[in-house]
């Protein structure tokens, strides 16, 4: 299975934020839209960090000023990026690895949507299910 797959069933919105902004402003967007993570876009509007709330969570350990700070300040800018044509297993196994739990998707350099842990489970789950019907439709088939 490829992440275009779970792309498809996703909406296309990806929330983003910018460099300058503040944490407030982030704290903000990741509580109205119930999210874990922004892409931070550049003036090119290309992917130059992401934010997330384990970043957020780790300033406000070393600051009462946390959300004071810019995203820029406090954003991962060592981005692990995904495209369409990735298998959702060998995605899975690097977020697991290296401890990140969603990855951007791009598509010749332009954003086209954000997976988490959370997408590839499910779709990892769904596709288990489909085989066990698959497997279970065949056996009660022989019984006949």
């Amino acid at each position: 299975m490829k992440i275009s797959s779970i792309l498809s069933t996703k909406s296309s919105r990806v929330f983003t934020i910018t460099p300058d902004q503040t944490l407030a402003d982030a704290v903000s967007l990741l509580s109205e839209h119930n999210i874990g993570a922004l892409i931070v876009l550049g003036d090119d509007d290309q992917v130059v960090g992401i934010i997330s709330e384990r970043d957020i969570v780790h300033k406000a350990a070393a600051s009462t000023d946390v959300l004071a700070y810019t995203v820029g300040e406090v954003m991962t800018k060592k981005v692990v990026i995904g495209v369409p044509e990735d298998d959702v297993m060998s995605v899975a196994h690097t977020m697991t690895e290296r401890r990140f739990r969603h990855i951007p998707i791009l598509d010749e350099n332009r954003l086209i949507g954000m997976v988490s842990i959370g997408d590839l489970l499910k779709a990892q789950r769904d596709q288990y299910r489909g085989e066990i019907d698959t497997l279970e439709t065949q056996i009660m088939a022989k019984d006949d």
